[in-house]
């Protein structure tokens, strides 16, 4: 059976009826298929295929585990309208093709500031949601294993393949010595909070005019800064300098006033920055697989600004030095 006749034996189980259109919508950089289905009785709707989803695992499937928990609490995620677990199959509520990264080339630039405070303060939320730390996904956290792991991903596809005309691979075991060393000073469990894990302008709808988070199934423990970075750090949008000092203010005050951080604003900023130097060399790595391995082009040219956020990183904190001159090779192209 394809896909859209799953679709249709579920929607006409669910409303009785057939769609009248099913047409695919762009995804991003996973196995999950996107489409929008139409009919005259509801409207519109958004058909998510998972492979990963099925029958067997579907009291631990995480996008459902964690679809509950924000609904719990409040937070804007669209609403879970029927499923079925035998063909790997989720309707989703339709909320729009707008994505935040969209207001950038809009007439509404204007509101973007407002849109990231409020999003931030949706951040707060679900970074002060705590659970049973043996469970989905509170079990789940940035430690060193995770933390090499997207390093190691990085050497593979950024270094070995993408750069690897660029880079000198003799220097690999050194640099990886020096992940090891970021890696170490970024596990800090007792700061710990719950994280999208992929919190930037691609997994955010705008939605009759407000926020609402998607792709979420990711989410674990980790540093708090580690979602910031990735809305204030982005891959795809760059901020104005004065906004996004703005923002990472705003978030530490929202922090303490929540009672989610002890640390003073320079800790934080050090962190910030040293998780960002993390969060934006995974990003490349995943960005390099894409483009090599997937052959996606689409992620191509985000390589280039992410790469360019990393020597301010580097300059600021003496921790950064060492994998910084060994990746110098790769700003050098950025310069260029």
């Amino acid at each position: 059976m394809t896909i859209q006749n799953s679709i249709t034996t579920l929607f006409r189980f669910s409303f009785h009826s057939d769609p009248l259109g099913i047409a695919a919508v762009q995804g991003d950089a996973s196995s999950r298929q996107y489409f929008r289905v139409t009919s005259a009785e509801v409207g519109t709707l958004i058909a998510c295929h998972d492979p990963t989803f099925n029958a067997k695992n579907q009291a631990g499937y995480a996008f459902l585990l964690l679809h509950g928990i924000l609904s719990d609490h409040a937070l804007p995620v669209p609403a879970l309208i029927a499923l079925d677990a035998e063909q790997g199959l989720l309707f989703l509520e339709d909320c729009g093709d707008l994505l935040l990264q969209n207001l950038f080339d809009s007439p509404d630039k204007a509101t973007i500031p407002d849109y990231y405070r409020e999003i931030i303060d949706l951040l707060i939320q679900f970074q002060s949601i705590q659970g049973n730390d043996k469970e989905v996904p509170f079990c789940l956290s940035f430690d060193r294993e995770k933390l090499m792991f997207e390093f190691d991903f990085f050497i593979e596809h950024a270094l070995r393949n993408y750069f690897a005309p660029l880079f000198d691979q003799k220097s690999l075991t050194s640099l990886r010595h020096e992940f090891e060393k970021i890696a170490e000073i970024l596990v800090q469990p007792r700061h710990f909070v719950l994280n999208h894990r992929d919190f930037h302008s691609r997994n955010i709808l705008i939605h009759h005019e407000r926020p609402v988070i998607i792709d979420f199934q990711d989410a674990r423990m980790g540093l708090p800064q580690y979602d910031a970075v990735s809305l204030i750090r982005d891959s795809y949008v760059t901020l104005d300098p004065l906004l996004t000092e703005e923002l990472k203010a705003y978030h530490y005050n929202a922090l303490r006033s929540h009672n989610l951080c002890t640390i003073s604003f320079d800790e934080y900023l050090y962190y910030f920055d040293m998780m960002a130097f993390q969060r934006n060399i995974k990003a490349i790595g995943t960005f390099a697989y894409q483009t090599c391995v997937k052959k996606n082009s689409s992620f191509d040219h985000s390589i280039t600004p992410t790469l360019a956020y990393i020597p301010e990183y580097i300059n600021s904190l003496s921790e950064l030095r060492g994998a910084g001159n060994i990746l110098q090779p790769l700003f050098e192209r950025v310069v260029s």
